[in-house]
């Protein structure tokens, strides 16, 4: 039976990514040594380094003035490495969720943060709006895509100040006017590789601010390197995880690039949002306005919440991986980043259907 993979993170990886990575273990570069013992100072793989910031900067449009750094550590890292760098008296967080709640509590071990709104209460299932950015601060945060509850900021915001954007779970699913953010850094596991690495896009200018003493690998001026190869090699990078991220950046850009992307998630989560709402046994948790195009999320509707645990074994049995909801919101979800084909999206509507039948 084929299994259709819904898992929120690590996600599943475009085939063609697959079959070279597994090609590289065995010879990486026809070197005769496979990708997870090759020298890091090899020439192939500096050029596989430069070539992966080339192509994130291709897809994205990166202005020049940016870096592109790929480090250690997961987005949690980075919860302090921003303010680290650019906190020096006072931060301001949007709080959408977990992750952005817990983005806003490191960054007070740096200065003051002001929560400019939340939507935690109604368990983060709307992005607020009709908030006031202050001009005071240092930097404002946001995360556009929130995993566990399944919204999404569709659109760039206009900022009066530094923008700083965790965009771990929605990064190259659609375009992104680089040049509005201070600072752009996400996990590759949700949509643009295995864990394993993190990717940090940083406006140069903002770097050496403050007042503070850094270590040196919290220091984004550490990893930037080499300023004509975009090398970020001060220690050992994650070389498989890279080299996983590159091939996944080459069959986005083999797609059509992100305009490209961004038509094939909207129609896949169209389709299966659509199911949805009109399925008698399902509802949608997120806010209409708000519904992420990464992350769908939807519970048993109140006259059939006794058949949650059916479904769940229903869509097991019909090969749907991963589907089970975040304890904080229950019910199910389905991930349906960038390389979850089309085909998974129709077999889980089916799926739906399917158990519709039976009542």
């Amino acid at each position: 039976m084929k299994k259709h993979n819904f898992n929120a993170g690590p996600c599943v990886l475009p085939r063609e990514a697959v079959e070279s990575a597994i090609e590289a273990i065995r010879d990486f570069d026809n070197t005769g040594i496979g990708i997870l013992e090759i020298s890091h100072r090899t020439p192939g793989w500096e050029r596989i380094m430069k070539e992966t910031a080339d192509l994130w900067r291709e897809l994205l449009n990166i202005p020049d003035n940016y870096k592109v750094l790929f480090l250690g550590g997961g987005a949690s890292t980075q919860f302090f490495h921003v303010p680290a760098n650019l906190l020096n008296k006072k931060a301001a967080y949007l709080q959408t969720g977990v992750w952005a709640k817990k983005a806003a509590k490191e960054a007070k071990f740096y200065g003051d943060v002001e929560i400019v709104a939340s939507s935690e209460d109604k368990n983060y299932s709307y992005v607020p709006k009709g908030y006031t950015i202050p001009t005071d601060v240092d930097y404002f945060h946001i995360t556009t895509n929130n995993t566990i509850y399944g919204t999404e900021i569709h659109e760039d915001i206009d900022s009066p100040v530094t923008l700083i954007a965790d965009m771990s779970s929605d990064i190259l699913s659609r375009p992104v006017d680089v040049s509005k953010y201070g600072i752009i850094y996400g996990g590759a596991q949700k949509n643009v590789g295995p864990a394993g690495v993190t990717f940090v896009i940083v406006r140069e200018d903002l770097l050496g601010k403050v007042d503070r003493k850094l270590q040196t690998m919290v220091d984004y001026r550490t990893h930037i390197g080499d300023a004509e190869k975009d090398r970020s090699m001060f220690n050992t990078p994650p070389v498989f995880s890279i080299f996983v991220m590159h091939e996944t950046l080459k069959w986005v850009k083999n797609l059509g690039g992100l305009e490209a992307m961004h038509k094939l998630n909207k129609e896949k989560a169209e389709l299966l949002y659509n199911e949805i709402d009109r399925n008698k046994m399902f509802v949608g948790t997120a806010a209409k306005e708000d519904r992420s195009l990464m992350n769908v999320c939807f519970v048993m509707a109140e006259e059939h919440k006794d058949k949650e645990a059916a479904f769940m074994d229903f869509a097991k049995a019909a090969g749907m991986v991963g589907i089970k909801g975040h304890r904080s919101v229950g019910g199910f979800r389905a991930s349906i980043y960038n390389a979850c084909p089309r085909e998974s999206v129709e077999a889980l509507v089916k799926c739906m259907q399917d158990f519709e039948k039976q009542f």
